[in-house]
């Protein structure tokens, strides 16, 4: 398995690892996961990225044999193989949530941003088989449900949002944005532009990469339930130009506009200052690369990582001008709630004030 653990020359070194042990090799296909971390040198601002609760590396890459099947991730009557805490530990206070919303809102009055992702971290014991998981979340269907472990960590992923599929010639992005219970309808302005600045900015990314002219989106703000939630999403897309590697190609897509804000690079420097731990196994990507060069990669939206005998969650929303803290407090809850619930570890919700 390659794992990478620095930043610099981390594209090129996994196209160099593609390139000996996939391209070409119908009997394979590659495993990989990218850190949110990845992103750092797209960052402006001096400020010190803050300190991740748990060790994972940057990119990591596992080539497996297809033929080889592997197994199943069907939930099971049997009794889980581990067990997680009852004491959920948040890094991030409700209080210190609620005034980090306000100074996202105070830096779009100023003009800085026009949104930013804020994300809450949970953390709690964990005993047992940390693969188990990925049958438990299998009724939540996620776009990639199978574990990926590595050197002493492991994650297991419930993401219902495709952050970037390539087959042949044609990419495309599927952005998640408004979130509702299951069963309410996602409705309101806020939702409305929160979305839409995330597809711009979706559709800006993909120009990088694309065909002038043949950047789309062929679905705006469709509702589907997701995940144990209702969500808006939509679907940009657009011809790769030929010239494009595929270390180009991730280069202009992660780390993805609708955990990061916009402008991108502005909304990356904010959400390092205000954040006070670092984003783990989440708002990265996981999924799968095929020998052809076809690809298929999960946000990781909605992902635990195990690592060291805990279980880490990461949890946000996107917060624009229109938010109300108190709102988005409840947001990242809703979220959480159906993950943890299927893991037999629920957390008490807090009380709105």
């Amino acid at each position: 398995m390659l794992e990478l653990f620095q930043p610099d020359g981390a594209w090129e070194a996994l196209d160099a690892y593609l390139e000996e042990e996939l391209w070409g090799r119908p009997d394979r296909a590659a495993d990989v996961f990218l850190h949110y971390g990845i992103s750092a040198p797209l960052r402006r601002d001096a400020t010190p990225a803050p300190p991740e609760p748990c060790r994972l590396p940057l990119v990591a890459c596992s080539v497996r044999d297809i033929r080889t099947p592997r197994k199943r991730t069907s939930n099971s009557l049997l009794l889980p193989r581990f067990r997680v805490g009852s004491a959920w530990e948040a890094t991030w206070a409700d209080a210190d949530y609620l005034e980090a919303v306000e100074a996202v809102r105070t830096a779009i009055a100023r003009g800085d941003v026009y949104q930013v992702n804020l994300v809450r971290h949970l953390s709690a014991e964990f005993d047992g088989d940390p693969t188990a998981l990925a049958g438990a979340l299998a009724p939540l269907r996620p776009l990639h449900g199978m574990p990926l472990a590595g050197d002493g960590w492991t994650i297991v992923s419930a993401s219902p949002e495709l952050l970037l599929s390539r087959r042949g010639r044609r990419v495309w992005t599927c952005p998640i944005k408004g979130t509702r219970p299951a069963g309410v309808r996602v409705e309101g302005v806020k939702d409305a532009a929160e979305h839409t600045m995330i597809v711009d900015l979706e559709r800006n990314d993909l120009s990088r990469v694309c065909v002038p002219g043949t950047v789309r989106w062929p679905e705006l703000m469709v509702e589907r339930e997701l995940a144990g939630v209702s969500h808006l999403v939509s679907t940009v897309e657009g011809r790769l130009r030929d010239d494009a590697t595929l270390a180009a190609l991730l280069d202009a897509i992660v780390p993805g506009g609708s955990v990061t804000g916009a402008p991108k690079i502005a909304a990356v420097d904010l959400i390092a200052a205000l954040e006070p731990v670092g984003r783990g196994a989440s708002m990265g990507a996981l999924g799968t690369v095929w020998p052809n060069g076809d690809v298929d990669l999960a946000l990781t939206i909605r992902t635990f990582a195990i690592v060291e005998d805990r279980i880490h969650l990461w949890v946000g929303g996107g917060i624009v001008w229109d938010s109300d803290p108190e709102d988005e407090l409840a947001e990242t809850w809703t979220k959480a709630a159906p993950l943890l619930a299927a893991i037999g570890a629920p957390a008490p919700e807090p009380a709105r004030a």
